[in-house]
């Protein structure tokens, strides 16, 4: 069996995604990416690679995700079905570059710093 490996990030969240020719099942840590993902918004952001090059359902998805929240799980798995869909296909490399799909997120939490009580805040001065 046909199968297109590839891994995405985004924040502290890494996904492991294997994207295979079938009828458009979706899998996430053994269970279905709807009941993992929780949010209508949060599939929404899984499927638009896959709605902008038309394969919706023409593919089958398992991901095994792990570390950060809901949030940055989908902006991995995101990543990791672009990188797949370029090893599955490489003319959409493109069009899946173009809307940013293949630019892994950079964004990082920021560090705590010393003497204060988070990275920006401050503790309240008095002047006496």
């Amino acid at each position: 069996m046909q199968y297109f490996d590839a891994v995405g990030r985004r924040k502290k969240s890494v996904a492991r995604v294997r994207l295979t020719p079938g009828t458009g099942k979706r899998i996430a840590n053994k269970i279905t990416m709807k009941k993992h993902l929780q949010r209508e918004t949060l599939e929404m952001i899984v499927e638009q690679p896959l709605d902008l090059v038309g394969l919706s359902d023409k593919v089958d998805i398992n991901v095994n995700v792990n570390g950060g929240g809901l949030s940055g799980q989908a902006g991995a798995i995101r990543h990791g079905i672009s990188r797949a869909l370029v090893k599955y296909d490489e003319e959409l490399k493109s069009e899946l570059k173009k809307h940013g799909f293949l630019t892994r997120d950079p964004r990082m939490v920021e560090r705590k710093k010393p003497g204060q009580p988070k990275a920006r805040k401050k503790f309240q001065f008095s002047k006496r």
